[in-house]
């Protein structure tokens, strides 16, 4: 029986399932020189580049909504705490 290979791509999308190291771990995901997006050190597909300028705009934006939305659901529920409470009295 042949071995299978554990690197190469399918379809044009990459994947490598050798067994990491630390160094390669950490290294796969800073790479000064190269784009935004760079190959996994293990399994398929493509992840950031923590060494790009533009992950960190990408990260910042996302904490950012993240954060908005947090706000809005907060005031949401204490506006529906505030609603709970309100008595109407019909005279």
């Amino acid at each position: 029986m042949a071995d299978k290979p554990t690197t190469g791509s399918l379809l044009g999308v990459p994947y490598n399932f050798e067994r990491p190291g630390l160094r390669r771990m950490l290294a796969a995901h800073v790479q000064p020189g190269k784009g935004m997006i760079v190959q996994k050190p293990f399994g398929i597909g493509y992840t950031v580049n923590l060494a790009s300028w533009r992950t960190w705009v990408l990260l910042a934006v996302a904490g950012l909504l993240w954060y908005h939305e947090r706000a809005s659901q907060r005031s949401a529920d204490a506006d529906d705490a505030d609603d709970a409470d309100t008595e109407v009295l019909i005279d």
